[in-house]
């Protein structure tokens, strides 16, 4: 009998313990799920959380009723340490579980504090959590009421892009529809060396889409921007030229800010050699196996990936959820594999979908592979993406609740590109 444990139950963890569940030996193998949260929440959603288009409640899930149906084990306590040299997590009440294969896929520790006054407990909002977007939410309240200028963006080491730019577009729609968008202006700040990179160097001609977005919208943008720090109602910003050196000082007011962290592994594995890097993201092989120690695996967010080219400021790379999704389904092939005596097999595919809803239209990206080269690249726009991205909230979350374990995004995929050529 094995014992599979998944660390975190959020976008890449519930489908890990489903498909798992799956593959698993039913009478010899136990799968079993440590979250800190008792609901799955669907963080995509979390922007429009945060202008009041969506509830918190709209977008959680009770995690024991669905794991109980099944099969599945829930630990609801939070991870204090794993200890991979003895197959054990420690929980913060004290005890631990055992382990014999590991599946991290925490998510991130979001990294406020490496900016002075920057997060909820700061200056800005967040859209990272839906806790973070409920209370944007109040603050959007009173700042529709007596608008200002608005500042939006993603600081240095971000790494995801998307939630800033959905955030931007929607806020702006939603002044649009409240008739008081003439009373806010709107910048944009990134560590992005141009508008559309995303950490992905572009994906087809995502500057080009963008940069027209936002001109059409009137948004001023900085790039190569660092924040130094942030004040109540003023950002401090330095941008710089493709060298790095300071171009120039920027002093920005806001009445509204949101501003992405950068993340770092959590503190439940930061610090172990040989299972994470200097910011504490996992390490992977091919298989998404830790190459120390070989019955840890791990995927979503929490994993090592090496920025593909040098960024005047710092820039991370994405993991989005089609990437995620390939991650879950090789992980559980592969252990399925070691389940049954065999080397791990199977290659996550690490390719991209991105669907990037405006509020009242959208743009779509695909990348296969996500990193260059690639070979599929192609962007599109139309209402057609706002569309599928409610559609796309509404199949994840019956996904959630029914249990249901089948990949979504490939499909997807094939769907958009046969509509693609049918048009061309």
């Amino acid at each position: 009998m094995a014992k599979i444990v998944v660390l975190g139950a959020g976008i890449g963890g519930i489908p890990m313990a489903y498909e798992m569940k799956e593959l698993a030996r039913k009478k010899e193998d136990e799968v079993i799920v440590i979250s800190d949260s008792p609901t799955f929440h669907f963080v995509p959603s979390n922007p429009w959380v945060a202008v009041n288009w969506r509830k918190p409640s709209d977008i959680k899930i009770e995690l024991a009723p669905v794991f109980k149906k099944k099969g599945i084990g829930l630990v609801q306590q939070a991870a204090s340490r794993v200890h991979p040299e003895k197959n054990q997590v420690e929980l913060a009440d004290g005890s631990s579980v055992d382990y014999d294969y590991l599946i991290i896929a925490t998510g991130p520790r979001l990294a406020f504090d490496e900016i002075p006054g920057l997060g909820p407990k700061g200056h800005t909002s967040s859209v990272c959590h839906v806790d973070h977007a409920a209370e944007s939410s109040e603050s959007w309240n009173a700042f529709v009421a007596d608008p200002g200028p608005i500042v939006i963006g993603a600081v240095q080491g971000a790494s995801c892009f998307g939630p800033a730019y959905e955030y931007l577009f929607i806020t702006e729609a939603d002044l649009r529809k409240r008739k008081i968008r003439d009373k806010v202006p709107i910048t944009y700040v990134t560590s992005e060396p141009y508008i559309g990179h995303m950490g992905l160097g572009g994906v087809g001609d995502s500057r080009g889409l963008m940069e027209s977005e936002f001109r059409d919208k009137h948004v001023k943008w900085i790039c190569n921007a660092k924040v130094d720090r942030i004040e109540a109602g003023m950002m401090y910003v330095t941008e710089v030229d493709e060298n790095g050196q300071e171009k120039k000082k920027h002093e920005l007011p806001f009445k509204h800010s949101m501003m992405l962290p950068a993340f770092t592994g959590v503190d439940a594995v930061r610090g172990i050699e040989g299972l994470v890097n200097p910011r504490g993201f996992v390490f992977v092989d091919d298989y998404q196996r830790n190459p120390k120690y070989h019955n840890i695996y791990a995927v979503g967010v929490c994993i090592a990936i090496a920025p593909q080219e040098t960024t005047p400021v710092p820039t991370g790379v994405p993991k989005t959820g089609y990437m995620i999704e390939s991650m879950v389904t090789a992980t559980a092939h592969n252990i399925r594999d070691e389940l049954l005596g065999k080397a791990p097999s199977h290659h996550p595919t690490w390719s991209a979908l991105c669907l990037a809803d405006m509020g009242d239209t959208g743009i779509a990206f695909i990348a296969q592979p996500q990193i260059p080269p690639r070979n599929i690249t192609w962007a599109g726009k139309g209402y057609w993406v706002h569309l599928s991205k409610i559609i796309f909230e509404k199949y994840f979350m019956r996904k959630i609740r029914k249990g249901i374990s089948e990949p979504f995004y490939e499909r997807v995929i094939l769907k958009v590109l046969g509509m693609v050529r049918l048009k061309n």
